[in-house]
């Protein structure tokens, strides 16, 4: 098992991408917590892989607000004694064009996928350093890389995901810890259930393998980033995409 008696807090992890980590880091043989706003969806996840015989608990947080974020790391750190990965997997959109975009939405969206990642990233990093060990995986975009039209917001919050990575790998080297972070692409997620089935032929036909990613496409490179595997891997943003961006 790579992640053999590791203890993971994977954000947004109820649902999607963030869930699809939590089954994979269990399945690999990590206690999860599984850190989201949305309690409903959390206790019924969690409650189904306790019946499956993993050890995960579910925390409410709200990743904007910081002193939610250091309640849920005081807890974690409660039941399990120790933080070995933190995924930033929190995130939300609120599309439209620069011209129509609203101030609340602009900074409603850098408050949870950018503020939401330093405010997770800073309450964890006392525990990892103690330990002299540990692994941050934030999640970025190629939307934060090359740009993407209507998403003014989530392209600035998924941007500066990047330079924070960077700047934290470069800080946090030395003490153990590895800092990367992963770019996906376009995955069959809740964000893409809205868009019109067109424009999904459409995107399509723009990556080389033809398919929109599944979210245990980017749940796998978390997994590879956590273990030992990477152990020489800092500062990177691995691109699961597809090849839509070459």
């Amino acid at each position: 098992m790579r992640l053999k008696d590791k203890v993971a807090i994977i954000t947004g992890g109820a649902n999607g991408i963030g869930y699809a980590a939590a089954r994979v880091f269990l399945k690999e043989g990590a206690s999860v917590a599984i850190a989201d706003f949305n309690e409903k969806s959390g206790i019924e996840n969690v409650n189904s892989l306790k019946e499956q015989g993993y050890q995960a608990e579910y925390f409410q947080v709200n990743v904007a607000d910081r002193s939610s974020v250091d309640s849920m790391v005081e807890s974690v750190l409660a039941r399990f004694g120790r933080i070995d990965i933190l995924i930033n997997n929190a995130g939300i959109t609120r599309d439209s064009m620069l011209t129509k975009m609203s101030t609340e939405d602009f900074q409603r969206v850098i408050d949870v996928n950018l503020t939401g990642v330093f405010h997770c990233t800073q309450a964890v990093v006392p525990a990892m350093v103690k330990q002299g060990y540990g692994k941050i995986i934030s999640t970025s975009s190629v939307s934060g890389v090359h740009g993407n039209v209507g998403q003014t917001n989530y392209a600035a919050s998924k941007a500066g995901v990047i330079g924070m990575t960077k700047t934290w790998a470069k800080e946090l080297g030395r003490k153990g810890i590895n800092v990367n972070a992963v770019a996906p692409g376009f995955i069959e997620t809740s964000m893409v259930e809205s868009v019109p089935e067109k424009v999904i032929e459409q995107l399509k036909a723009m990556i080389p393998l033809h398919r929109l990613g599944k979210p245990e496409d980017i749940a796998n490179a978390y997994l590879y980033l956590s273990s030992d595997e990477a152990s020489y891997i800092n500062g990177t943003v691995i691109h699961v995409d597809g090849g839509i961006m070459m």
